[in-house]
């Protein structure tokens, strides 16, 4: 989607904001408020020249590094998203993810999924952005979240799967607080800066296509480059 596009979206919400909102002049604010910021950080995104493309094929990581915190760092065409990755609590998945993002695996990738309703959040992390792209190799689970209900609250980063034990280079960003993802995901990292960028997104919707819920983001976000420190 151009830049043009998304940002004319945003305008038409927040004259929607201004004609619907309540007589509470609080509420009102607030609604103003909120569409402004969108539209403000949607205006920084760029068009981006990212397509869905094969993944590089790279010799699995060394395990014998150790266990230690990362700073991972996604530079997307909307802005830049810094994720705390806990490799205390899950190592080998840190370890893997940090590889990855220092390979330039996830560079020029679209982020291919996002959904509004049920659960919130963004998926990327697959260069082919069918879904089903992935590494030569899979990461046991680690740091799944036990209890119920909100166990994925906003700002969480954890791995997508098609099961247990199937863990490769899909993630998900959780924008919104979660009451319905259950415990069957590595919880390995925290947005410290950028969730903004993602609420943004999110605030778009999709073209619904995908079976699962949500679809394609209509406001296009890709991972220019990736970075690990």
């Amino acid at each position: 989607m151009k830049r043009s596009y998304a940002v004319a979206i945003v305008a038409a919400l927040l004259a929607s904001v201004l004609i619907s909102a309540p007589a509470n002049a609080g509420d009102k604010n607030k609604k103003v408020k909120k569409a402004s910021q969108i539209s403000t950080t949607l205006a920084s995104c760029k068009e981006t020249n990212a397509v869905g493309h094969s993944p590089k094929r790279l010799p699995i990581p060394s395990i014998k590094k150790p266990h230690v915190n990362k700073t991972i760092t996604f530079i997307t065409n909307c802005g830049e998203i810094q994720i705390a990755a806990d490799g205390v609590n899950a190592p080998l998945t840190v370890i893997s993810m940090d590889y990855l993002a220092n390979k330039g695996y996830f560079d020029k990738s679209l982020c291919h999924r996002i959904t509004t309703s049920g659960i919130f959040v963004l998926q990327c992390g697959d260069p082919s952005a069918s879904g089903s792209g992935g590494p030569a190799w899979q990461v046991p689970d680690e740091n799944l979240p036990t209890g119920t209900g909100n166990i994925y609250p906003a700002g969480s980063v954890a791995m997508a799967n098609s099961g247990a034990n199937t863990n490769g280079s899909q993630f998900f960003i959780v924008y919104d607080d979660n009451s319905r993802l259950g415990p069957n995901y590595t919880l390995w990292g925290k947005v410290i800066k950028g969730l903004d960028i993602v609420k943004a997104v999110a605030a778009l919707g999709s073209d619904n296509s995908n079976p699962a819920g949500g679809g394609v983001p209509n406001q296009s976000i890709a991972i220019e480059k990736a970075t690990s420190r």
